[in-house]
């Protein structure tokens, strides 16, 4: 029976968890519950390889109650519109019947960690490129009821290991798309790039944004040292947004957008206004004024013509 809870806990904990999607490879922690380090990992592995891995699961001091945990290993993937998906089995999850992991379940008291270790049997025929998988770690609380033991799940996350097979890979793909609105009435600066992985591995696509005043060749800002990065599965094709979180309430700026991957570059450089609509308003309401000025003006002018030359004609 309590195997029977136990394998339910895990497939629940598959769908509870919010962990590091597809970005930057560092830690991401969690607000409560079990927190992992790090979240992901990239590996080159080689048919007829065992490959040995390991992560750390800890109980925050924050805590002040015992964790009991427990682990799951299941496919992870992305789905055409590049939401997570898990369970679903397909050519880039074979490795999940390669994957075994060593600490299926344990308790970690507050501010205590341990190491869970895993390991990967690659088979002699194991296919060259991409293959992903997750091993999710639920944090459970074990508390003694009337009815027996409430297996409660608090959270739940998951460590992703990128997998590259050795061998005949694929290293292709495009920039499908690539934009920037040239003018704002709220928000920040904004800019938006479609790329297509069109190969069978994964790999990073770059980021980058410089931001110049108007009538200056001086950044007043720039991601170039620490650009952003996202990783790209094959057969997929993911849309970001890479935003200047700054942008001040109004300016004029000269903004350069610069997105990589597999060896091709794409760029955008556009004159961005940022106008804010109380603001627009006011322009609006001026050339309005002025335009009626120069209309009564003239009219004016046209009158007192008339007069004159009625004066005249007298």
């Amino acid at each position: 029976m309590k195997g029977k809870i136990k394998r339910i806990v895990y497939a629940v904990v598959t769908f509870v968890f919010a962990g590091t999607l597809l970005g930057g490879m560092i830690p991401v922690y969690a607000d409560s519950g079990i927190t992992l380090s790090p979240m992901n990992t990239r590996v080159v592995l080689t048919p007829g390889e065992t490959y040995e891995g390991s992560f750390i699961v800890a109980n925050p001091a924050r805590n002040d109650e015992p964790y009991t945990f427990g682990t799951s290993v299941v496919p992870f993937f992305v789905n055409d519109n590049y939401e997570v998906t898990f369970g679903t089995t397909e050519k880039y999850s074979q490795i999940v019947d390669w994957t075994t992991v060593v600490e299926q379940s344990g308790t970690l008291e507050p501010n205590e960690s341990t190491k869970i270790h895993y390991v990967i049997n690659v088979p002699e025929d194991a296919p060259a490129g991409g293959q992903y998988v997750a091993i999710n770690v639920g944090s459970i609380n074990n508390s003694d009821q009337k009815e027996g033991i409430n297996l409660k799940i608090t959270y739940g996350v998951a460590y992703i290991i990128y997998a590259e097979i050795a061998g005949s890979t694929d290293r292709s793909g495009e920039i499908v798309e690539i934009d920037m609105p040239s003018f704002l009435l709220d928000g920040n600066i904004k800019a938006s790039a479609a790329i297509k992985n069109t190969g069978n591995v994964h790999d990073l696509a770059t980021y980058t944004m410089q931001v110049y005043p108007l009538f200056s060749g001086e950044e007043i800002y720039t991601n170039e040292e620490e650009p952003e990065r996202m990783v790209i599965l094959p057969g997929r094709t993911y849309l970001k947004d890479t935003i200047w979180e700054e942008t001040p309430s109004m300016g004029i700026f000269n903004v350069v957008y610069t997105v990589e991957f597999e060896g091709t570059t794409a760029q955008v450089k556009k004159l961005v206004i940022k106008c804010p609509i109380w603001l627009l308003f006011i322009i609006i309401f001026a050339i309005i004024a002025l335009i009626m000025y120069f209309f009564v003006r003239s009219k004016n002018r046209k009158n007192n013509k008339k007069r004159t030359q009625s004066a005249k004609a007298e």
